[in-house]
């Protein structure tokens, strides 16, 4: 057993911490922006456009992120793509946050009244500006809420990216708890991490969301 110190365990963690907290970022701009041109050709109906994105969306919602992570990185090895975990670990991530987060803002452009499509048309603008000018604003009110809780699942959600040998928070803890044998005090500052990377999310969150709603 090694002879650890709190401050020795606090320590690995917190640079374990990093690769959580960039892996999360990394996971949720990609995923928004692939989400976000998701929904884009869905509103704008291109051809084929509405069936594709909903099979992308059946089939990242409908299987397991754990099942992702395991395909994208001995998946690609078996095409001859042999990548590291971190490029794995941030793909599979990527493209899960991408299927939820599209499906929840065309939830939030759906919750506003066609009226305001038709009212934007009599006007002659185009879907863009429409976008831009009139639906965007209001249904970002309404995002603002979900779209902050999903990154918090996605930070979360980066502890599955351990089974793949990827060293974040929860695989660093797993580590330091095999060296130490004190599982109880290692979890319990790990818990404590991902409480102090969760809860400021959702604080400012709920600040936001008030703050756009006296706007409004």
């Amino acid at each position: 057993m090694v002879d650890f110190t709190l401050w020795d365990m606090l320590r690995n963690l917190l640079l374990a911490a990093r690769w959580t907290v960039a892996l999360s970022l990394i996971a949720f701009i990609g995923g928004g922006l692939v989400g976000a041109l998701l929904l884009w050709s869905r509103l704008a109906r291109w051809p084929g456009a509405e069936r594709a994105v909903r099979a992308w969306v059946q089939l990242f919602q409908g299987t397991p992120l754990l099942m992702q992570l395991f395909l994208a990185y001995f998946g690609l090895a078996l095409l001859g793509l042999n990548v590291s975990a971190w490029v794995a670990a941030g793909l599979a991530l990527t493209l899960y946050a991408s299927a939820y987060l599209t499906e929840i803002w065309r939830g939030c452009v759906a919750a506003i009244p066609r009226g305001q499509w038709e009212a934007a048309d009599s006007l002659g603008l185009s879907f863009a500006e429409t976008l831009r000018h009139v639906v965007g604003p209001q249904a970002l009110r309404i995002a603002v809420a979900p779209t902050v809780g999903f990154a918090v699942q996605v930070i979360k959600g980066t502890a599955l990216a351990s089974v793949i040998g990827f060293i974040e928070l929860t695989k660093a803890g797993t580590m330091i708890t095999n060296a130490t044998f004190r599982p109880f005090t290692v979890y319990a500052l790990v818990a404590l991490m991902y409480f102090a990377l969760c809860w400021p999310i959702s604080a400012a969150s709920r600040r936001l969301e008030r703050k756009l709603r006296h706007a409004h």
